[in-house]
């Protein structure tokens, strides 16, 4: 051992004397040093990735290292589609609920339905055992072709019996259209989940639908929209902006300017002259502040809600051999009139950038337009209407929605975190499926006639109180049309589909009915020509 020692600082004193001694040359010291030499036994492999977490945490809030599976999981949702059954699902109870099966997908193909409970696969029972998603959705997935055999359990007027099916997997789409359907005639609505290899297709795919519905006007609603890649917002924006627009750049250090332009071959924008409004809010990052902000600043739409999250710093991938990956963030995005979308960090301090919602939410800037802090140094005009627009980190909404805490009470949240109005959707679902469809054929009835009812909330309350969460009568009051809106949408979903949750929260969401008013009044054409 002593030989070892010897050994190691003659290298680093040859090194160090040949002046050659580079940081990297002691991080590689010291990692052999504590392999051969600590105490105890070490994992190198966790030493290692240990340490360039480290080295990463000392930088911007946005460089990372995922190990192998992790980057595999974070990948997955971006690349379009994956092998599987087709089911969309949670888990209620311990129980794997089927909330949608994907159109022509191979469960659909079988007979499988929406609120059928898959309790085992294969041979293993997934029901009433806490088992993680991730390890579910290992057994569902696999490659196209094989066999998997599910036993679902069903209910029939409330009454359950068990059906056996084998399903063939096949490659799946992994959708960023959450919901698209016509809101009044002319005006169409799309929100998008993400920004994946597919959505520039589904969006173009959603809109073609909607056009051919009578849409002229879109309402694109971003809202907690996290972002994904780059070239799926300029993808879309070449279908929003005219041929050639500038879409965004990028520049770094050791990264030179580099500009991402709306498709230059000519090609018309799918809306035409057609009005757009863009709905985004705090939790809305990365490609929807870039999208967001090339519109606003080339005054091609008007956009509504609040300040956007500010994640304006560029990733790139540094992948390694055994399927880990770095992503290392080397530029920043700025928009056309060269806003910078980065809100302002402190280099190693996570903690106070983890931070800024809660400060937002002290502020008051999430509740109270006159609570933002413009900088007028960062202040630009837009390229077409010289509008002023302030840059300053997020892209700032031309017409500002609060949040109305008003019904979100401390016993609205302790009910909703136990997961209990999702259960009673279930259980309503499940004894009343077959009613509702014969009262309400199509989500259209469902949304003008269905009521939840006062027995309806006092069941659900009842429920809470098993689940030891005291009753507040006062506080069940004021929270009880959010109680009504969340549930009848819940319902709603697993019978209809996704559109209809969204069909059914937009009825009483502020940021819709201001996006709403915003497209089909005047104040859009002011919007867009004020010069202040």
């Amino acid at each position: 051992m002593k030989k070892l020692l010897y050994a190691i600082f003659a290298l680093l004193t040859a090194a160090a004397s040949a002046q050659q001694f580079l940081p990297v040359h002691k991080l590689q010291y010291a990692e052999h040093a504590i392999s051969q030499l600590y105490v105890d036994t070490v994992n190198q492999d966790k030493l290692v990735e240990d340490a360039i977490v480290g080295m990463l945490k000392s930088l911007d809030p946005h460089s990372s290292y995922t190990n192998a599976k992790e980057t595999k999981e974070l990948n997955e949702p971006l690349e379009g589609s994956f092998s599987g059954i087709g089911i969309s699902f949670n888990m209620a109870t311990d129980t794997l609920y089927i909330i949608e099966t994907i159109g022509g997908g191979p469960s659909e193909r079988v007979g499988i339905l929406p609120g059928d409970r898959i309790i085992k696969v294969n041979d293993t029972v997934i029901a009433g055992v806490k088992m993680l998603n991730s390890d579910i959705m290992k057994r569902l997935r696999g490659p196209k072709g094989t066999d998997v055999d599910v036993t679902v359990l069903r209910y029939e007027a409330g009454n359950p019996d068990t059906i056996e099916f084998r399903i063939t997997r096949d490659d799946i789409p992994i959708l960023s259209v959450d919901a698209a359907y016509i809101v009044e005639p002319g005006i169409g609505y799309i929100r998008l989940n993400k920004f994946g290899a597919e959505t520039h297709k589904e969006f173009v795919d959603a809109v073609g639908k909607l056009q051919k519905e009578g849409m002229k006007d879109l309402i694109l609603d971003l809202s907690d929209n996290g972002g994904g890649y780059l070239q799926a917002s300029v993808d879309l924006l070449g279908e929003l902006l005219p041929s050639g627009s500038l879409a965004v750049f990028t520049e770094g250090r050791n990264n030179p300017k580099y500009e991402y332009f709306a498709f230059p071959s000519g090609k018309k924008p799918i809306l035409g002259d057609g009005r757009l409004v863009v709905m985004m809010n705090q939790f809305s990052a990365s490609a929807s502040e870039i999208t967001a902000g090339a519109i606003q600043d080339w005054d091609r739409g008007v956009v509504v809600g609040r300040r956007s999250f500010g994640k304006g710093l560029v990733q790139r991938p540094v992948p390694f051999p055994d399927g880990s990956m770095m992503r290392l963030t080397v530029a920043h995005y700025y928009t056309p009139t060269g806003r910078d979308i980065q809100k302002p960090y402190t280099k190693g301090n996570s903690d106070a950038y983890a931070h800024d919602m809660i400060d937002r939410f002290n502020s008051g800037e999430l509740m109270h337009e006159d609570s933002i802090k413009y900088i007028d140094s960062l202040k630009v005009k837009t390229l077409k209407l010289n509008r002023p627009i302030y840059g300053g980190g997020g892209i700032s909404p031309d017409r500002f929605v609060g949040i109305d805490t008003t019904e979100n009470t401390r016993y609205y949240r302790q009910v909703m975190a136990k997961g209990l109005i999702n259960r009673f959707a279930i259980k309503t679902v499940d004894k009343d499926r077959k009613e509702i469809l014969s009262r309400y054929p199509t989500d259209k009835d469902f949304l003008k006639g269905y009521v939840i009812s006062d027995a309806q909330l006092q069941e659900l309350y009842d429920l809470a109180t098993a689940e030891k969460i005291e009753f507040n009568a006062e506080e069940a009051a004021l929270s009880r049309p959010l109680f009504s809106m969340v549930l009848k949408g819940l319902i709603g979903r697993d019978i209809y589909d996704s559109s209809t949750y969204f069909k059914v929260y937009n009825e009483r969401d502020p940021m819709f009915r201001k996006a709403l008013d915003v497209i089909r009044s005047k104040e859009y054409s002011d919007i867009l020509k004020q010069n202040k």
